[in-house]
């Protein structure tokens, strides 16, 4: 799977109640939730982002609480992957639940700055950035993780698997 858009930079330990505040946590609709994504660390977030864009980070991106609300705020912001040094675990578990792809590879963060167009290799791991020229490699995803994203998260995974799609 290829991914490619413009990249919305953030720095360390961005936990989940700045993903998605609690005060929006009364309703699990993906649409109402990515009308909040990011506000409390970046206000015009939601009015700028586009389909396909990557946010990319530097450590510690979803610590907090274990909410899966996060990564379903920003998928459905239309963030199409994210990029860090590193990601809470729970966050990182959620987000290939739900078929949000992320990658660690602090080269990338190093060199990726806000508004740099990025493309990335799923599958393959590859990061490329188209503005600056240059490649970085994160570790690929194992085949079965790669399918839960490909089939957009475990439920739809599953509902594949037993013929229900």
């Amino acid at each position: 799977m290829d991914i490619k858009g413009k990249v919305w930079k953030y720095g360390s330990d961005v936990d989940t109640d700045v993903i998605i505040p609690a005060r929006y946590l009364n309703t699990s609709v993906p649409k109402e939730l990515a009308k909040h994504c990011m506000e409390d660390i970046d206000e015009n977030f939601v009015d700028n982002v586009n389909d396909g864009d990557l946010i990319v980070a530097e450590d510690n991106f979803g610590c907090g609480s274990s909410r899966e609300h996060a990564p379903l705020a920003i998928k459905a912001a239309g963030v199409s992957c994210v990029i860090a040094n590193s990601f809470a675990r729970i966050f990182y578990r959620n987000s290939i639940n739900i078929g949000l792809p992320i990658l660690e590879c602090p080269e990338a963060v190093a060199g990726i700055e806000t508004g740099d167009e990025v493309e990335v290799d799923v599958d393959s791991g590859v990061i490329k950035n188209l503005t600056k020229g240059q490649e970085y490699q994160a570790a690929a995803f194992p085949e079965f993780m790669q399918e839960l994203i490909d089939a957009g998260g475990l439920v739809n995974y599953v509902k594949k698997k037993v013929g229900t799609a």
